[in-house]
């Protein structure tokens, strides 16, 4: 890869070793080269622009967790070395709640939950990051419910007025990777069958799931087959009926050893106007960031990972109702 460390042998191979070196081996010095200085980490919580920040929110994040793994189950890339590779990584982490930090006095609890990281990456930089952890996961393993989280964010911050707002399209800025993936069968597969979930037509997904699917969800829930994919999916839309969705970035890879699999992100900005998985609606304008892996076998979609922020959609909704 033209720019890269030699000791690299391909993108995969870096993503999932400079990952282990900020964050295992401590390196977190290595920020400063491993990502641009102006680059922007998105996460539904927060826009955090420069690799400063992105280093003080490492180390309070570690003097949180210490002992915090990262555990690289899969990257879906695409792209070349002159625009800009895009990496989706996946990652299980594992952690123990030892310090007082963002999540409260330390419970000794030892957690559990999955990340799905988005970097464009050029010349041995990341140069701009979409970023989703399983904050209903923690903060449930924590002791803590999702929405009575994201009240408590709110009034640590400063209150209504003057907490950190979520990310929307209204707070973004424009990115600095463009690309939208690629034109692969696998991707594009994918993006059809969340397009056609997210029409209503919720008719596809005894078409186009294995009965047998293994379904893992926000929250850290893990379903099985067809019953538990339409309940997720029904329950997201109807409390979004009218947001408008959109594929932000579609990849699909078939690689030696794996399955034909895909990643999307992609995206919900609207009014949280109907009973669903967010409770009574509310009227609040919500943008849900989300980011998607699938797994293909001979009988259709096998394994599907979806991630977004419930406490970031919470705070959204709070926000509105007071």
């Amino acid at each position: 890869m033209k720019g890269f460390d030699p000791r690299w042998k391909d993108l995969p191979d870096y993503i999932i070793g400079i990952t282990k070196e900020i964050w295992e081996d401590r390196g977190i010095a290595t920020l400063h080269r491993y990502y641009t200085p102006d680059l922007a980490v998105r996460s539904p919580t927060a826009l955090v622009v420069g690799n400063t920040n992105v280093i003080a929110a490492t180390m309070q994040t570690l003097a949180e967790f210490p002992d915090r793994t990262l555990l690289g189950e899969d990257v879906i890339w695409s792209g070349d070395e002159t625009d800009g590779f895009l990496s989706s990584h996946r990652l299980l982490s594992t952690a123990t709640h030892r310090a007082e930090g963002a999540y409260g006095p330390p419970t000794g609890r030892r957690l559990v939950y999955r990340i799905i990281a988005d970097c464009a990456a050029r010349e041995n930089a990341i140069f701009d990051e979409w970023l989703i952890r399983d904050q209903g996961a923690i903060v449930r393993q924590l002791g803590l419910d999702p929405k009575a989280y994201a009240a408590d964010r709110i009034a640590i911050e400063g209150g209504p007025e003057r907490c950190a707002r979520s990310l929307t399209p209204d707070t973004d800025r424009p990115p600095a990777y463009t690309g939208r993936g690629n034109d692969d069968p696998v991707g594009q597969r994918y993006a059809e069958i969340l397009t056609r979930i997210m029409g209503a037509d919720f008719a596809a997904i005894p078409q186009v799931y294995d009965r047998a699917a293994q379904l893992e969800h926000p929250g850290g829930v893990t379903g099985h087959g067809w019953e538990a994919a339409d309940g997720f999916w029904m329950r997201l839309r109807a409390a979004f009926p009218d947001a408008a969705f959109r594929i932000e970035h579609v990849i699909g890879r078939r690689d030696p050893d794996m399955p034909p699999r895909a990643a999307i992100r992609w995206s919900l900005w609207g009014r949280h106007s109907g009973f669903g998985a967010f409770g009574q609606p509310s009227g609040a304008q919500v943008y849900v960031m989300g980011i998607s892996h699938a797994e293909f076998g001979p009988w259709g979609l096998r394994r599907e990972w979806v991630l977004y922020d419930e406490t970031a959609i919470w705070k959204q909704i709070l926000l509105k109702t007071g």
